[in-house]
């Protein structure tokens, strides 16, 4: 059991580089053998202990060299600069998989295949996302410049949309699928042009997700 109880409720835009909807998803392994991707996260209401996070916000950028089950990878850990010194040290636990039950939460989940830890970054997080809308856009200078869009017909261009239930997963219950880019700078430069982007709310604790 984590000692430190905490909670997370607000909502995500995850862009990674593999085809739309992601194999991931479903245990299959990743489109072109291999996992990258970027994380945006509003904070809407939270708490770490007795530190309340509400209004905060944070990012990661992630790499594996195959499947992420099979370790290896990299971990860039992104802090709203507007955190304080308490508030930091409480996202980067949980964003790190500690006070966290084994398994429960997917921060944990990763936290376990890391490799490389880089230096926590503390810097200003500009994001947006409408989840029901499947848009976002997540830029932190010197790092991340990301957006998120709907997916569209080939035919029509008409807006398509499809969701992903989860009832047992680690992240969220449902999201949004869409498509996303994103360039990366420092230590883990990355560039994912027009692939797999998801958009979910989030209501996770160190016990798992909330149902």
């Amino acid at each position: 059991m984590a000692d430190i109880k905490w909670t997370l409720v607000g909502r995500e835009f995850v862009h990674c580089n593999c085809a739309y909807g992601c194999p991931c998803q479903f245990n299959a392994l990743p489109t072109h053998g291999n996992c990258c991707a970027v994380v945006g996260i509003e904070i809407d209401e939270g708490h770490h202990g007795n530190t309340k996070l509400d209004g905060l916000r944070c990012s990661m950028i992630v790499a594996w060299p195959g499947a992420i089950h099979q370790g290896k990878g990299e971990f860039v850990p992104i802090v709203d600069e507007r955190a304080s010194p308490e508030q930091r040290e409480a996202l980067l636990r949980i964003m790190s998989g500690l006070d966290t039950e084994p398994g429960a939460t997917f921060f944990q989940v990763f936290s376990t295949t890391y490799e490389k830890f880089h230096d926590p970054v503390f810097a200003r997080i500009d994001f947006e996302v409408d989840v029901n809308d499947r848009t976002a856009r997540l830029v932190v200078p010197g790092w991340i410049d990301a957006h998120g869009e709907p997916i569209l017909n080939p035919v029509t261009g008409k807006q398509h949309r499809a969701r992903i239930n989860l009832p047992h997963g680690f992240e969220y219950v449902t999201s949004e699928i869409g498509r996303g880019w994103a360039e990366t700078q420092g230590g883990l430069k990355l560039s994912i042009p027009d692939s797999h982007a998801h958009f979910a709310q989030l209501h996770i604790t160190e016990t798992g997700v909330v149902h």
